[in-house]
This record gives structure tokens, C-alpha cells and sequence, in this order.
């Protein structure tokens, strides 16, 4: 899980500093349910993890990460706590332009503000709702810091706006959101982050690490059935974006670890025979049918510092907790 926050090209640009509201483009509606209904009938049924992330998705998954079982948070949050004045240290840029990927409510970046003092705070995330309430909570207990709200696609490339600072631009990534992507598709993104940070950027990042399957399993299945409903939602999500008429009482939440690719696996499962419609067709799903919501991808400490150089990306120092359960980089342009 953690956010890949993506989904079109859905802008919407706040500078707190100008008073200004700025809307570079939205996702034209036709295209979002193109990629849901091809997804939908795809051989092997998928719904990208970008549409997790409506106002609700993002409540819930803010809930999940105060879960018990669900260990990458509290792990990073410690790991930070102990070792964030070497962090700083090792990254050596003063008053930077701070850039809160998948910022969620902001809470992770503004608890390091004391630490990293930003010249700006530039909060990227994909529901535009959600991200203006956190991003407006951040001015009230911040109001001398230049603020930023940038809701966008950062999936595949990300790409700031003019109006965002290009001088010193330290791109903080963490909660281990990396992993929702592919091989491929992660060194893409990497490489777009070093296009962006010039010769005096950086980034932060956090990695979720190989540990056992028990562990891992529980993280995404949790007791209470938060992620169950983080999962299910976003059949809600998809009725309002695509027109389907998903009942969510129909499909249940399945996670596990597949050993193969080293990651975890989402899906939802067809509790009974289920047709699904839309305008314009339908699918039919026998009982115990799947359609593939997410993958989470663990690392190791070495492998992912290889990750970084293939996209050009020198990694400055690496910080695991005890347990070596998570790995934070610092890395600048190679």
C-alpha cells in the first residue's frame, strides 16, 4: 500500500504566497473511464491503484497508517526521529524548496520542518480535495512558509509547474510509495525526479525491505479491516469516475505476497457470480474471480542503492532501523 498517488493529468495549483489559484488542466473524464474500462476488460482485470485516491481513499488510508499491524509508518517515523540531523547533514542544502510527494495530510513533511527549515513546501498529491484541506491546515500552523498545493498524476513523470522554485528543490518521498511501482516504471520516475532536481537538489525516499511473509501479510490485511475497506472503496470510487455499477458487497479483499517479484499483491475478489455493466457493455465475473488493485514491491538495501544509479542517481547515505525492516536514502544527480 502507501500511495503512488497518481491518476490524468487533474492540476490544481494553490500558492499561499500570491493568493493565487491556478488550474494548469484537468483530466479530460473521457480518457479516466477509457483506462477504468480497459482495465475492466483486460484478460486479467485491473483498476490501476491511482483511482485508491479519492477524498474517502484518502481518509482511509491515513487510517491505516496508524494501524498496529501496519509497521512501515511507525518504522520510518523512528528511523527519521533518530537519525534525521545525519540526514540533513549528508544532504547539505540549506532553506530548500521542500517537495512532499503523495503528501497525504502532511503531517510526515511538517513534522520535519524544525530540521529541514524550507524556504518553500511544495505538497503533491492526487485528490485535490483532500490535499487543499491538509495543505491549508499546514498555512495555519505555518503561516510565514510559501505553501504550494499541486494535485496531479505523478505515475509515470513528474512535472512541476513554473510557478514552483527550481533553486535548491529537495524531493521528499517517503512511507515506501516506491513500491507501488513496477521495475520499469520506478526507474522512469526516478529519472523524471533527477531531471527536476538540478545540480543543488535532492532526494529523500523511503524503502520498505524484505522481512517475513507473516509480517508483510498482516500489514495489508489488517484485523480491523481498515484496508479491506481502503481496497473496497475503490469500486465506489470507479462507479462515480466510469459509470460501472460495482456492488461492493459482491468482492472481498485479498492480499498476499507473492515470493517471485518480492511484493505484495492486492485484489478484489468476486464473492458470487457478478456481471458488472457500464454504458456501452459489461463483464461477467465467476465467484472467486480477481481483479489485481495493487502490487508493493520490497527491497533490499543494496539493490534498491542500484535502482537509484540506473537513473542516474548517486546514492549520498542509506539508514535502516534495528530490525532492518526499512531503509531511508538520501541520493543526489550522479
Amino acid at each position: 500500500m502507501s500511495a503512488p498517488h497518481p491518476s490524468g493529468r487533474d492540476d490544481a495549483l494553490v500558492s499561499s504566497a500570491r493568493g493565487a489559484s491556478i488550474a494548469p488542466g484537468r483530466a479530460v473524464a473521457g480518457e479516466v473511464r477509457t483506462t477504468i474500462l480497459a482495465g475492466l476488460a483486460a484478460s486479467s482485470a485491473y483498476i490501476p491503484p491511482r483511482f485508491f485516491y479519492d477524498d474517502q481513499g484518502s481518509r482511509l488510508f491515513s487510517a491505516i497508517t496508524a494501524l498496529e499491524e501496519y509497521y512501515p509508518t511507525r518504522t520510518e517515523a523512528g528511523l527519521l526521529a533518530r537519525h534525521l540531523p545525519a540526514i540533513a547533514a549528508a544532504t547539505g542544502i540549506e532553506r530548500p524548496t521542500f517537495v512532499d510527494l503523495g503528501a497525504g495530510d502532511c503531517e510526515k513533511a511538517s513534522r520535519l520542518f524544525p530540521v529541514v527549515r524550507p524556504a518553500s513546501y511544495v505538497a503533491v498529491d492526487i485528490s485535490d480535495e483532500f490535499l487543499r484541506a491538509s495543505v491549508a491546515a499546514v498555512q495555519r500552523r505555518f503561516p510565514d512558509l510559501e505553501t504550494y498545493a499541486f494535485a496531479t498524476d505523478f505515475s509515470e513523470r513528474l512535472e512541476l509547474p513554473d510557478i514552483v522554485p527550481t533553486r535548491r528543490r529537495l524531493f521528499f518521498y517517503p512511507g515506501s510509495s516506491i513500491g507501488n511501482f513496477t521495475p520499469d516504471a520506478a526507474a522512469a520516475f526516478l529519472r523524471s525526479l533527477r531531471d527536476q532536481m538540478g545540480d543543488d537538489g535532492a532526494l529523500w525516499i523511503g524503502v520498505d525491505l524484505q522481512k517475513p511473509v507473516d509480517v508483510l501479510e498482516r500489514a495489508y490485511d489488517d484485523e480491523l479491516g481498515v484496508t479491506a475497506a481502503f481496497n473496497k472503496n475503490v469500486l465506489r470510487h470507479v462507479n462515480r469516475l466510469a459509470g460501472t455499477d460495482f456492488v461492493l458487497a459482491d468482492w472481498r479483499h485479498v492480499a498476499f505476497y507473492e515470493p517471485r517479484h518480492h511484493r505484495i499483491e492486492m485484489h478484489l475478489e468476486a464473492a458470487r457470480d457478478v456481471v458488472v455493466a457500464w454504458h456501452g457493455g459489461r463483464r461477467a465475473f465467476r465467484r472467486g474471480e480477481r481483479i489485481h488493485t495493487e502490487n508493493s514491491y520490497k527491497h533490499t538495501v543494496a539493490g534498491f542503492r542500484e535502482q537509484l544509479s540506473a537513473a542516474g542517481l548517486r546514492t549520498v547515505g542509506a539508514w535502516t532501523d534495528p530490525a532492518e525492516w526499512f531503509a531511508f536514502f538520501v541520493a543526489r544527480r550522479a
